[in-house]
């Protein structure tokens, strides 16, 4: 297997992975988005609320924030030492208590544990009105996204590599490289694409027959990842990859 970077920031990372399976691949992708432990909100206890929203509504908005947080430190309420009854392992409890006129901010909240907070702060929640007051106690916990939307961890896909073959000579050369809306073809004494091209065949199609193929090498593929939650893009991939290989050794000593 050969894997190499070609752009990485804290919120997304694409790279090359190649001499793997298109099922690797595949796997790989699906445990990135609905098997990586996130934190979310998932219970919201009312105070006070006398806003234009009903409290359901508040409490599907609250469910939906993303919380930075360290993965070392918390459990799966399941994989607990308290057996998911809650404790400081599982669950952190988040408060707010605002009163209008005002603009209420994930900001807003305060949290148990200052390592967890809303991954974005600016992200407005309600508007508050004159004597309006909104007063909660949220429970965050661990959760994937299997099981709710709330805890997906990433949005993850990939594309196979390019590659074009020449098999003879190609009289409209210009026009191949013209109608290709990447702008990815490149002709010389051989017929080479960039990473672009997303395999549409066009310059194949104005090309003499079967003088230009345009296909697609099975065993190479363009990853990209793309975190919704609180874990950097580098950490999911790599927990991913942690728990592919579990799976791996539980499927083996199931065999044995």
């Amino acid at each position: 297997m050969k894997i190499q970077i070609l752009e990485k920031t804290d919120r997304s990372i694409k790279f090359i992975l190649e001499g793997v399976s298109q099922q690797f691949a595949n796997a790989l992708r699906r445990i990135a988005m609905t098997e990586v432990p996130t934190l979310a909100i998932e219970g919201v206890d009312f105070h006070a609320n006398n806003s234009v929203l009903y409290d359901e509504i508040i409490a599907h908005r609250l469910g939906l924030l993303t919380l930075n947080f360290d993965p070392k430190i918390y459990n799966l309420p399941s994989g607990c030492n308290c057996d998911g009854k809650g404790c400081s392992n599982c669950q952190v409890i988040l408060t707010l208590n605002k009163k209008g006129p005002c603009m209420v901010y994930a900001k807003d909240f305060k949290s148990t544990e200052l390592s967890v907070q809303p991954t974005f702060p600016e992200t407005q929640i309600i508007e508050l009105f004159e004597n309006q007051q909104l007063k909660l106690e949220a429970t965050a916990i661990l959760g994937i996204g299997r099981d709710h939307a709330k805890w997906q961890a990433s949005k993850a896909w990939y594309r196979f590599w390019p590659k074009a073959e020449l098999t003879g000579k190609l009289d409209n050369q210009a026009q191949c490289i013209a109608v290709c809306p990447k702008n990815a073809l490149k002709i010389n004494s051989s017929a080479t694409v960039t990473p672009d091209c997303d395999l549409c065949g066009e310059c194949a199609k104005i090309a003499e027959p079967k003088v230009l193929k345009i296909s697609a090498d099975k065993t190479k593929f363009i990853f990209t990842l793309e975190s919704i939650s609180g874990l950097n893009a580098e950490e999911i991939i790599l927990k991913a990859i942690d728990i592919l290989n579990k799976k791996a050794k539980e499927l083996e000593k199931g065999l044995k």
